[in-house]
């Protein structure tokens, strides 16, 4: 490995509040970033217990700040308020920047979201803009955004705006022949700034190529499981019910964001219930879902990966509160490639479960080729833009035309995207 002093070093922020895609996917990038570069990940949510950091990247960890049950912020260290919280997550960022001379600051989501996190963010940005040796600035954000707030045109225009005064690029972390950018993001004026494309990002438990011998096991997830409690209590009646006189076992695994109230009420329904089984978190999910008889889950980033992927029949009850439609539109393009049972939430029952998993079971296995190398993709997007550290005379190599094409063929049914 070169030394230190002399490779380009990149500040990486990223936020998780709800579930970990937003984290899964940053330490992925900055996992592939590291093989040359050195990189500190800012994180600013709670790390769970299990989840491994890539060798080579440094961490700090930012007073963490969730969402509550309401919806609204909360600082999560015992003590702390969230002014105290966010008073030290911006003193600790500016702190960052000032050590790190970074040659690259890459921000996940913002400005097309974490507008809540929008003063400490453009507190970094502002400090690297003015800085003596300007770094390079790229916003890190995935396939589809959401699109249901009521405010949505002024977000959009909002980001746009914040992308021409401060990025030098966007990495779009998604196969355009699945989503576009613009699919989602429709501000009045197109931003200037390079738009690229990494392909999808994997997690580091990636799920096997090819589809695995389909076991009698129905896995039933919802990402980091914050909103999975009426999901998981769904499952249990309906394993009762449904799947355990089918000679189906259930495993459920809540993710580890579950409220411990919620866990321990699961784990006691389970108990003597033949065939069911919970656990907080496997390291593998992925391959245990590929191996399934049935997939039940929400429909997440990572999640609609390992379906993809996985090849294992797939039914998916996506998020979907306080105008949050992400996960509903990728359900609905799922859906309309033939991979997916699709439950609404609010139809969500035992009864509805179970009849989607049963027709989801008579569905054939099939797995969709998709661009999954995003992780190296970005690292080489990012070197293009960085290549040497402390301002060497080598200009940066060309950025490759086919990544900066916006528009490709559709990997999904016709009339799942808006026309041109």
């Amino acid at each position: 490995m070169a030394d230190t002093a002399r490779r380009s070093t990149v500040l990486h922020y990223c936020h998780h509040s709800v579930g970990l895609g937003h984290l899964v996917r940053s330490l992925a990038v900055a996992g592939a970033l590291a093989e040359h570069h050195r990189v500190v990940l800012c994180s600013g949510g709670r790390v769970p217990a299990g989840l491994s950091v890539p060798p080579g990247v440094e961490i700090v960890a930012l007073p963490p700040v969730g969402r509550a049950p309401d919806g609204e912020l909360v600082s999560q260290t015992p003590g702390v308020t969230l002014d105290e919280a966010r008073t030290r997550r911006r003193a600790l960022l500016l702190a960052c920047f000032a050590d790190l001379d970074p040659d690259v600051v890459l921000v996940e989501l913002f400005p097309f979201g974490r507008r809540k996190f929008a003063p400490e963010i453009l507190a970094l940005l502002d400090l690297a803009r003015s800085a003596a040796r300007r770094p390079k600035i790229v916003s890190s954000v995935r396939d589809l955004l959401v699109t249901g707030h009521p405010d949505k045109q002024r977000h959009d225009d909002e980001a746009a705006q914040r992308l021409d005064a401060y990025f030098d690029a966007v990495i779009v972390h998604g196969d355009p022949r699945f989503a576009h950018l613009e699919d989602t993001f429709r501000p009045a004026t197109w931003p200037r700034v390079p738009i690229l494309y990494s392909g999808f990002v994997r997690a580091a438990t990636a799920v096997p190529a090819a589809p695995r011998r389909p076991g009698d096991e129905v896995v039933v997830s919802a990402g980091g499981g914050l909103s999975g409690a009426r999901l998981f209590d769904a499952a249990v009646d309906a394993h009762v019910g449904d799947f355990a006189p089918r000679g189906l076992r259930t495993r459920i695994v809540t993710g580890p964001f579950l409220p411990a109230d919620d866990f321990a009420g699961l784990l006691q329904r389970s108990e003597g219930c033949a065939g069911l089984s919970v656990e907080r978190f496997v390291a593998d999910l992925g391959t245990q879902m590929a191996g399934a008889a049935v997939t039940v889950s929400q429909c997440g980033y990572n999640t609609a990966l390992d379906i993809l992927l996985g090849g294992a029949p797939a039914v998916v009850v996506p998020f979907a509160e306080a105008g949050d439609d992400e996960q509903v539109e990728r359900a609905r393009r799922l859906s309309a490639m033939g991979l997916v049972e699709v439950v609404a939430p609010e139809a969500l029952s035992a009864s509805s479960l179970a009849q989607a998993v049963l027709a989801a079971r008579r569905r054939p296995r099939r797995t969709v080729a998709v661009d999954v190398g995003g992780a190296a993709t970005t690292a080489s997007l990012i070197g293009a833009l960085a290549p040497v550290a402390r301002g060497a005379s080598t200009p940066p190599p060309t950025l490759p035309e086919n990544l900066t094409t916006r528009r490709h063929a559709p990997m999904t049914a016709p009339g799942n995207r808006r026309p041109a």
